[in-house]
């Protein structure tokens, strides 16, 4: 159950709704000042605290409150008084508190602030999770040189509020990126909404963008508001951007010169301050010379051009990608997690990836599903991984890494045996059929090659 900490300098209060709470089944916990609170809180993070406004001492209920947002941020807090004036209960929500409380207090008044806070606790613990899942929280993962001067793009963007055209291969994090630079701008407090614009059909592209009034056209039963006016005061991301039609194209240049949008059906502009982010996988120089985006739009959107490298420019990054992941999987499920030893990380850091790091991330969770708890070798990967070309030697790679002749036969090799292992379910002896090889001589090569085979 959620704990609660009560802070009042009362005896009575604090027994009352102490009893009270525990009945229903809360961890309560109690301080009779300020400071006695704060330590509690510091001590073992509450989901709720309970403070009272009038408290004698060092620090007062406000004081206390202030203090509580700095430590504890997340934590919401509903204060109690009896003598609290206008500008107190005011000043409180100000500070960050959730609602305020009158005393003499009620059962029922306490149960249902205490419910609607605690609502409030698990809706922002979600959220966490969920930026964290996203890409929201963190820095992007990865120290290549390419990534290194993204991240330092971001961060002389993201202040700036100009518009930013996010380009890269499908996969490569461009919504990651996105996000990023709303987290570090000044509008991170408020939505940040994305629309991909591929997915609309084509003839609600406009109700999508703008929204619609009631009766706008067959179907409209309600009112629909827009992601323009959803995202105002915030960010908005137009993904694939070049999949958007030339009509709803040029209704985008108009809502971003005049900075005002209206709803289909409507009869009046509405205002919007809003951030436009594009991103798109598309070449939209090409789609320009075809026809088929605009060039005045193209120039309205791409301010401040960003490009997200492909995965296999990067593989010195995999071993962090596959680690976070990892931790992601381990944080979302709570169920064990494999290991990964050195074979394994070294064939995935020698795959392509053409869906990038999303296919990376889909590769990992499947991989821990199919070996929580376990080592997972090479010999696991080549299972799972696609049975294309793109497992390749680092020489054929365009990373720009230096090999001996020495190193690329080994790698050339050891996935050779490494594919016929798996064809063959690691049984070693089939493995040397298939490569037409003698058993004895498969065994030298593994050995030397200090390839993992099961079982063995």
């Amino acid at each position: 159950m959620p704990s609660v900490l009560i802070i009042d300098d009362e005896p009575n209060i604090r027994r009352m709704v102490g009893a009270l709470l525990g009945a229903e089944g809360y961890e309560v916990r109690d301080a009779a000042d300020g400071m006695a609170g704060l330590a509690a809180a510091r001590e073992v993070e509450p989901d709720l605290v309970l403070l009272d406004l009038m408290m004698p001492g060092a620090l007062d209920g406000l004081a206390t409150l202030e203090q509580l947002r700095a430590t504890r941020p997340d934590v919401p807090v509903v204060m109690m008084s009896g003598r609290a004036a206008l500008a107190d209960a005011v000043k409180a929500t100000r500070l960050g508190a959730v609602n305020f409380l009158e005393k003499p207090l009620t059962p029922e008044g306490v149960l249902l602030a205490i419910a609607s806070a605690i609502e409030l606790r698990m809706a922002r613990r979600e959220r966490a999770v969920l930026r964290a899942d996203m890409g929201l929280a963190g820095d992007l993962v990865g120290q290549a040189p390419a990534m290194r001067e993204l991240r330092e793009m971001i961060t002389r963007v993201a202040v700036r509020d100009a518009r930013v055209m996010i380009t890269g291969e499908s996969g490569t994090g461009k919504e990651l990126v996105a996000a990023a630079i709303h987290a570090q701008s000044a509008r991170r407090e408020k939505p940040f909404v994305r629309v991909n614009c591929a997915a609309i059909p084509r003839e609600l592209v406009e109700s999508e963008l703008f929204g619609h009034e009631r009766g706008a056209f067959t179907g409209a039963t309600e009112r629909r508001i827009g992601r323009f006016e959803l995202a105002h005061s915030g960010t908005l991301l137009l993904d694939e951007i070049g999949e958007l039609p030339m009509d709803a194209q040029a209704k985008l240049l108009r809502v971003l010169e005049a900075k005002e949008i209206e709803r289909v059906g409507g009869t009046r502009p509405i205002a919007v301050d809003v951030r436009v982010l594009a991103a798109t996988n598309r070449d939209l120089g090409r789609a320009i010379r075809e026809g088929r985006f605009r060039e005045d739009l193209y120039f309205r959107l791409n301010v401040v051009p960003l490009h997200v490298p492909p995965l296999r420019e990067r593989p010195d990054d995999i071993p962090a990608l596959v680690e976070h992941f990892t931790a992601l999987i381990r944080r979302r499920s709570g169920q064990p997690m494999p290991s990964w030893d050195a074979g394994a990380v070294a064939l995935l850091a020698r795959y392509r990836w053409p869906g990038n790091v999303r296919e990376l991330a889909n590769i990992v969770e499947r991989l821990a599903i199919l070996h929580a708890g376990v080592t997972v070798s090479a010999h696991e990967v080549l299972a799972v991984l696609p049975a294309t070309d793109h497992v390749v030697l680092p020489a054929d790679t365009d990373a720009g890494r230096e090999l001996t002749l020495t190193d690329a036969l080994d790698d050339y090799e050891r996935l050779l045996i490494l594919r016929a292992l798996s064809a063959a379910d690691g049984v070693v002896a089939e493995a040397a059929r298939r490569l037409r090889t003698d058993r004895p001589n498969l065994y030298r090569r593994i050995k030397r090659l200090g390839i993992d085979v099961p079982g063995e």
